[in-house]
């Protein structure tokens, strides 16, 4: 195990590239970083800032609250960075001050920046859009510029992308920020803890590539431990820095109204639509019919959910299966959230034993999704013998054929077939079954019939007698730790 001072900057080498062009450039920007909560946004612009060493620079979080809220927070954050400016009144005069700042060179940035979609806030929008076309017609004697950071992608929209919003098309860049990659995330536990498949796969089924829950585990002194001290330590504790964080980031805004069907999906990944309805109507019968909307909004509005389709299925096909689309979100209604909230009335051994092992039974779909991500990182960066053609799914139809890694070579017409348990004994127990799946997918698609064909056994670790019952029976073995080599190097 190696370990170091501190914690560092990992990943996000593209994103601080196109950041650090925007900064070269001297002149006015307008830039938009979006992406979820806890992902890394501010930290991305404190690293480049701190790079170019700028100075002039005043950072706002924007509070959930009332004009007089914003403004005092706003007063607050300009006394605090010192700006020469005057302390704004109103929504007016805060964004006229935010212009001067820029004109005068400064980097503003503003975050949590979706607020302003609240109708009380809205107004701001139209006077920020007064000042950011003064600006852009100076440009490009202006060398200061505006960065807006937010966390919800509708609201973010709806402020920048829709034709009838007062920013619309004012912003010069966008940045989107995704979950670090996996090679990222292997740097930093080969820093601070270690590369085991089990580590890697319980903490990214838990945290996938949200730095800050990384971040969370070091400076709680866990990021190393073992699972149930981890658990304890997050989510468990009076001071856990993880205990509320579903409710207040991600559920606070639903208000209960959805958690019957997110529960659900959580718990039984990759169901289908009649599977959710069968459920509401076996609990709650009368919010049956709304079933179709909730899943639009929970998709659309708020991108809590995906539907996923099986591999060369078209998109209007009705075979798509529901996934929670966030890691976090999923592991805690799936396996946190009684847990935690029953701590004053159960003994706490036994509720951090009853997460663990609901998020173990968590884990089968968490390495599925980790296996596809590991095969397409691999492909990008050309490590191993197999290139990508399309990104990795799983197939599934009506007459029982369940593959869950298709894996498509059309360069080399190659195609692998793969199945994932987390379990090795249970991997190798089910090939034969597995056979059958495979047969009977081969005979569907006989577009494959010239092609080679690889079949592939996944686990999170496979001993050296368990590959070579996979390859007794066929298979090629594959675990964590191969499809890892080679990421950091």
């Amino acid at each position: 195990m190696q370990t170091q001072s501190g914690w560092g900057f990992y990943g996000r080498r593209d994103e601080l590239d196109s950041l650090s062009a925007i900064l070269s450039r001297r002149r006015w920007f307008f830039l938009k970083i979006a992406g979820r909560r806890r992902i890394g946004k501010t930290r991305l612009v404190q690293q480049q800032l701190q790079h170019y060493q700028r100075d002039r620079v005043l950072y706002i979080q924007i509070p959930d609250s009332d004009p007089a809220g914003v403004v005092s927070t706003a007063r607050d954050f300009m006394e605090t960075f010192q700006v020469p400016v005057a302390p704004p009144s109103d929504l007016r005069s805060l964004a006229t001050s935010l212009g001067q700042l820029c004109e005068q060179g400064w980097i503003v940035a503003l975050d949590e920046f979706q607020y302003f979609n609240r109708k009380a806030l809205y107004s701001f929008t139209s006077q920020l859009q007064s000042e950011v076309d003064r600006l852009s017609a100076l440009s490009p004697a202006i060398q200061g510029g505006l960065i807006i950071l937010g966390s919800i992608h509708t609201e973010m929209d709806a402020l920048l992308d829709d034709r009838s919003a007062p920013l619309y098309n004012r912003v010069t860049d966008t940045l989107d920020l995704g979950h670090l990659d996996l090679a990222s995330i292997l740097e930093i536990l080969e820093v601070h803890a270690d590369r085991q498949p089990e580590r890697l796969l319980f903490l990214w089924n838990l945290f996938e590539g949200v730095p800050k829950f990384y971040r969370d585990c070091y400076e709680q002194g866990v990021i190393a431990a073992d699972r149930r001290q981890l658990l304890e330590r997050m989510f468990f504790s009076s001071s856990s820095p993880l205990r509320t964080e579903a409710d207040t980031w991600f559920l606070r805004e639903l208000r209960g109204r959805y958690d019957l069907v997110l529960k659900y999906i959580a718990r039984n990944p990759g169901c289908t639509h009649a599977d959710i309805v069968a459920h509401v109507q076996a609990v709650e019968p009368d919010r049956a019919h709304q079933i179709t909307a909730y899943l639009k909004v929970l998709d659309e509005r708020y991108a809590m959910l995906e539907r996923l389709q099986p591999i060369f299925a078209k998109p209007s096909a009705r075979k798509g299966r529901f996934y929670i689309r966030d890691n976090f979100l999923r592991a805690w209604l799936a396996a946190l959230a009684v847990p935690t909230a029953s701590i004053s009335f159960r003994p706490l051994d036994q509720l951090i034993s009853q997460a663990n092992e609901r998020l173990q039974q968590a884990e089968g779909y968490g390495l599925e999704r980790l296996v596809a991500q590991l095969y397409q990182e691999r492909s990008r960066r050309g490590i191993g013998d197999f290139g990508l053609s399309e990104a990795v799914r799983g197939w599934w139809d009506r007459q029982d054929i369940e593959i869950d890694l298709v894996a498509i070579d059309a360069d080399q017409q190659r195609l692998r077939l793969g199945s994932c348990k987390r379990s090795a004994t249970a991997l190798i127990q089910d090939l034969p079954r597995f056979d059958g799946h495979i047969h009977r997918f081969l005979k569907l698609q006989p577009r494959f019939q010239h092609w080679t064909v690889e079949k592939v056994a996944i686990a999170p670790v496979l001993s050296t007698e368990q590959r070579q019952a996979a390859e007794l029976a066929g298979y090629l073995p594959q675990d964590l730790n191969d499809l890892t080599q080679g990421l950091l190097s």
